[in-house]
């Protein structure tokens, strides 16, 4: 016999966040479940791959839910595992008040109790299947679990670096923003220097083509792409000359900050991404409202991380053009 898990309808997500990127998780989570983690904890019918987010922990899919231990207790009795083994794990982030606050030992105690009574062998090493055990709003919750792979600190180490380039964890996040439906949606980062959106993009399975009209810094995005497994189109050029169209556009600015473009130029980027994509992401050092109204987007959404002395915002805008 064969452990099946039943299929969840809802789903418990854990939250750990820098107090600098706290604004852009927020975002992030808006866009992806519509609803904001309170402030570390998030129950949603929405299944994501815990992975998708460099802010999400871990995520539980609700199997039992009950008032008490006890209740879970006498739920569980209902698994059989068969021949494969299990782990029970007391998930630590929850929202016991200090007053009801289990500690380490007890913790650890509830696990081999709730163990117990489940029918099959425990491995607390190598087990086939993870359980998380929860507590959230005064109740119990039980169901498989999974933890995030962290896959964003794997890209840190990438063979073409740039000192202005996004952080691994921001790209990621601003790739989610811009696509958070993957299924039949194609993106783009028509300034994309050495490709740190586009790897978090395409390790989360998001169709994305680059472009930038750096030769050099283009070939470093295609470098940094086959370094690490995956495939993309990244082509040289002007935005403006993109004639192809998108679901989502992601552009980051920092040039104000960094370097001599001119406000014409910053206003073209932005006119051209209104043009190319129906979402558009950007991502700017200064507050460029008035620049976007003028280009063609609305603003949805933002949220802001702070770096080094100088905030990034992080704008969700919808396209009006019509062209």
């Amino acid at each position: 016999m064969t452990y099946v898990a039943v299929e969840a309808s809802e789903f418990i997500y854990t939250y750990a966040y820098p107090e600098e990127e706290e604004s852009l998780c927020r975002l992030e989570a808006r866009c992806l479940f519509g609803s904001e983690p309170h402030p570390y904890l998030l129950k949603s019918s929405v299944g994501l791959d815990p992975s998708r987010s460099p802010f999400i922990r871990e995520r539980i899919d609700i199997m039992y839910e009950g008032d008490t231990l006890e209740d879970i207790y006498r739920q569980v009795e209902a698994i059989n595992m068969g021949e494969e083994t299990f782990k029970v794990l007391f998930v630590k982030i929850n929202d016991l008040t200090d007053t009801n606050k289990i500690e380490y030992d007890e913790r650890r105690a509830i696990e081999r109790e709730m163990g117990l009574h489940i029918e099959g062998e425990a491995d607390v090493n190598r087990p086939d299947h993870w359980f998380g055990l929860i507590a959230l709003g005064g109740k119990w919750y039980f169901g498989p679990y999974q933890r995030n792979k962290s896959l964003w600190l794997l890209h840190m180490k990438k063979p073409r670096s740039y000192s202005i380039a996004l952080s691994t964890r921001v790209a990621r996040a601003a790739a989610n923003i811009a696509v958070p439906e993957i299924n039949g949606k194609h993106a783009i980062d028509p300034c994309c220097g050495i490709g740190t959106v586009l790897v978090e993009a395409l390790s989360m399975g998001i169709s994305i083509t680059g472009r930038d009209i750096n030769p050099h810094i283009a070939q470093g995005a295609r470098d940094n792409i086959v370094h690490f497994g995956y495939e993309a189109e990244v082509t040289l050029g002007d935005i403006a000359e993109i004639t192809d169209h998108y679901d989502a556009a992601i552009v980051d600015m920092p040039y104000n900050h960094f370097s001599r473009t001119t406000p014409e130029a910053q206003f073209s980027i932005l006119e051209h991404a209104a043009r190319i994509a129906d979402r558009v992401v950007v991502i700017s050092v200064d507050s460029p409202d008035e620049m976007l109204t003028r280009a063609g987007l609305s603003v949805i959404d933002r949220g802001k991380v702070r770096k080094a002395g100088f905030s990034r915002q992080v704008i969700v805008c919808a396209s009006n053009r019509v062209d």
